[in-house]
């Protein structure tokens, strides 16, 4: 499954006149503010990471790999790589509902 498979596809808004606007595109997609918790998982990131197997790993939802990168600022969040010896944060899974209840409030 690609990591960018439930963005949905949008097309501009005005087709006819404005051949740019016939390309199909995905949309622009907010990302919720995931403030600090004390349940929150702690881990220093090691050789073969990525924000998708992290969010398989504890989540058991490899499309969740937004929550871990989002959640972590000063971290680079342009890749599915985090910088390896680098301490990331992962929200605690109990936590995943509030979350997405917020991400889905934003998008819609």
């Amino acid at each position: 499954m690609s990591r960018y498979s439930k963005i949905p596809i949008i097309f501009g808004s005005n087709p006819v006149t404005n051949p740019k606007d016939r390309k199909p595109r995905l949309a622009n997609i907010k990302y919720p503010f995931i403030p600090i918790s004390g349940n929150d998982i702690y881990i220093f990131v090691t050789e073969g990471d990525r924000y998708d197997i992290l969010a398989q790993q504890y989540y058991k939802d490899s499309s969740l790999w937004w929550i871990i990168s989002t959640s972590n600022y000063s971290v680079r969040r342009d890749s599915l790589l985090p910088t390896v010896g680098t301490q990331i944060r992962i929200p605690s899974p109990s936590r995943l509902s509030q979350i997405l209840s917020n991400y889905d409030s934003i998008n819609s």
